[in-house]
């Protein structure tokens, strides 16, 4: 569970990059999905739109319009993406799916409000532009991500 309680915090920092690693672990067999609900999270249409948005997401990130993960509309993105992603990996380990979507949600909540905290106070104590630890912010989330769902 502790593994998809992380999971879910990778989603809580950057929403999409924890489905797309999902999806790209259980289209390399890393994540065994096969005769479940969630299978579909390995195929090469969910690698290529988790893959995409997820991009996309790095770069949305960075703008100075982009609205606050812990705001309604972002902070529920992470929550539903981060159960999706639990889900998943709970398959994988013969789980329960909604106990991993469940954890996976909650480590949603956990990874946003802890990652925009962090962000926040490392931007002002390094007297850095917050577009240079969104980037590290960036590299901690994918890195997590591969390092927790090639643990399976």
């Amino acid at each position: 569970m502790l593994l998809i309680f992380l999971v879910g915090v990778v989603s809580g920092l950057r929403a999409l990059t924890a489905p797309a690693v999902v999806a790209w672990a259980a289209h390399l067999n890393w994540l065994n999905l096969h005769d479940s609900r969630l299978a579909f999270m390995g195929s090469t249409a969910a690698v290529v739109v988790f893959t995409l948005l997820a991009l996309g997401e790095l770069v949305a990130d960075k703008l100075p319009s982009t609205p606050k993960r812990t705001q309604p509309p972002g902070l529920i993105g992470r929550i539903s993406l981060g159960a999706l992603s639990g889900a998943v990996v709970a398959v994988s380990a013969s789980q329960s799916v909604a106990l991993g979507a469940v954890v996976g949600a909650a480590g949603g909540i956990a990874g946003a409000f802890a990652g925009y905290q962090a962000r926040t106070r490392l931007v002002r104590a390094l007297k850095v532009p917050d577009p240079v630890i969104a980037c590290v912010e960036d590299a901690v989330a994918i890195g997590a991500g591969l390092l927790l769902v090639s643990r399976f």
